[in-house]
């Protein structure tokens, strides 16, 4: 599922192919742009934000897109067939001469002016692969609401920008306490680390296309996707249980020994909770 390392992975893919060039086509599928035509505009750049993807264009444009949990780009030469998904699918098209940039399942797509771009990803807190990144302002904003879970707390963008399902779990188990653990009753040493902790795994992952947050050659993951098999230091069960972000139920990976705090009993039901707040 794309989090802030596999946008940023995406927006490089999309800024070489892309950046420098004329368009020579674009088809952007969706009602409000069908008529905009960018043919003849050079791509200035190519910039990630969090989960967002800015592709700025000659004449004050932004094309912002963003992936969610389905959505890809794919960058082909003129001789390759697509192979990203159903026709149906496509949402965008961006071609020059010598590669085409194929938006697959997008569920965010405007075309913005770029001084406007604030009010796409003004909301960001400090993006953890970008040059914004402010470890204290993102600690501050995660201890801002103390009874708040830290994996709904890490999930939500306005935080800090790039942390996903799998980096959420992860990063718990790191830290040693359970995502249901409200943020104020995190230990003082894990408080002090997490931010580095936070940026250090993103970072380590940014130029490689499978994640590995164990640094070991498999198993890759050490808690994110493993139910019901052993934990890889202590060899309890690892569980699974649906966690809200604010917008939605999400499964949540933890080990019930090596992660101490509060969590779903076994076989309860899962608490479906919505926040009135923007998760983005």
């Amino acid at each position: 599922m794309p989090e802030g390392d596999t946008v940023w992975q995406a927006a490089r893919r999309l800024h070489d192919a892309l950046a420098g060039k004329v368009l020579t086509r674009s088809d952007l599928r969706v009602p409000k742009y069908a008529t905009a035509d960018l043919v003849g505009r050079t791509v200035l750049d190519v910039t990630p934000r969090g989960k967002h993807l800015l592709t700025r264009i000659e004449g004050d444009l932004t094309l912002h897109s963003h992936l969610r949990m389905d959505g890809s780009w794919k960058v082909f030469t003129n001789d390759q067939r697509w192979t990203g998904g159903p026709a149906h699918q496509i949402r965008a098209i961006l071609g020059t001469h010598d590669r085409t940039a194929v938006g697959y399942r997008l569920p965010v797509l405007e075309l913005l002016r770029t001084g406007d771009e604030s009010r796409a990803v003004g909301h960001l807190g400090p993006d953890l692969l970008g040059p914004d990144w402010n470890p204290e302002a993102a600690l501050s904003n995660l201890l801002a609401e103390p009874a708040r879970s830290l994996g709904e707390a890490l999930l939500d963008q306005r935080n800090l920008a790039g942390i996903g399902n799998v980096y959420k779990s992860e990063l718990c188990f790191l830290l040693g306490v359970t995502p249901w653990l409200p943020v104020g009753a995190l230990p003082a040493d894990r408080v002090a680390k997490l931010p580095a902790l936070a940026k250090k795994l993103l970072e380590a992952n940014r130029d490689h296309p499978v994640r590995n947050t164990t640094g070991r050659r498999g198993p890759n993951l050490f808690v994110y996707g493993r139910t019901p098999r052993p934990c890889l230091r202590c060899g309890t069960p690892v569980r699974v249980a649906d966690q809200g972000d604010g917008s939605r139920e999400r499964p949540t990976y933890w080990c019930p020994a090596c992660q101490t705090g509060p969590a779903p009993a076994p076989g309860s039901p899962p608490t479906r909770r919505i926040r009135p707040r923007t998760v983005r």
